[in-house]
């Protein structure tokens, strides 16, 4: 047996530290950086952790698509009753590596990019919200698939900066108009 570092080492503790991940988390966070965040502690083996985090789908407290994972209703609730059994030390670890994480997932539920086939070719559709509404949402024919592909990978990396170039194109022709 490996000699196991760090606070968490039961069974239900490892259960709770995964919901209390998970519950500070925006949206689906994928399998690999959640087994990634779990191990802040250092104490929880990768077998358990599978094993917990399979229970926690099983009984409705997680919720998984795919290949990625949130946290139910359900599992909120419980976590909310229970976090504070986790230790202080456990906790703080958890945030510092969770930071990250959670920025990087809320931006990329603000940001919206997908083609599909129409009659006329293939359309792109590209928005940006600022987390209480839709700021901007453009549509346009691509020339194939693969452009598509690029531009949505493009505008998901740049978003913002497109997003400012756009406003600062159609100030700048305001401006020139008042001027004529």
């Amino acid at each position: 047996m490996e000699a196991r570092y760090g606070f968490i080492h039961e069974m239900l503790d490892i259960k709770i530290l995964i919901l209390y991940i998970l519950r500070r988390l925006p949206g689906y966070v994928d399998g690999n950086t959640l087994t990634e965040l779990c191990q802040c502690d250092g104490g929880v083996g990768y077998f358990d952790y599978a094993q917990c985090l399979y229970e926690l789908v099983d009984t409705g407290n997680v919720e998984q698509e795919g290949n990625k994972y949130r946290i139910s209703e359900k599992g909120a609730r419980s976590v909310d009753e229970v976090e504070s059994s986790l230790p202080k030390s456990v906790r703080r670890k958890a945030e510092q590596v969770l930071k990250p994480v959670a920025s990087k997932l809320e931006r990329e539920s603000m940001i919206e990019a997908f083609h599909y086939r129409t009659d006329n070719g293939m359309t792109v559709e590209l928005a940006m919200s600022d987390g209480r509404g839709e700021i901007v949402r453009l549509r346009f024919l691509a020339g194939n698939e693969e452009f598509a592909e690029t531009i949505e990978k493009n505008f998901r990396k740049n978003a913002e900066d497109y997003f400012m170039k756009i406003v600062n194109m159609m100030c700048e022709e305001q401006k020139e108009d008042k001027k004529k």
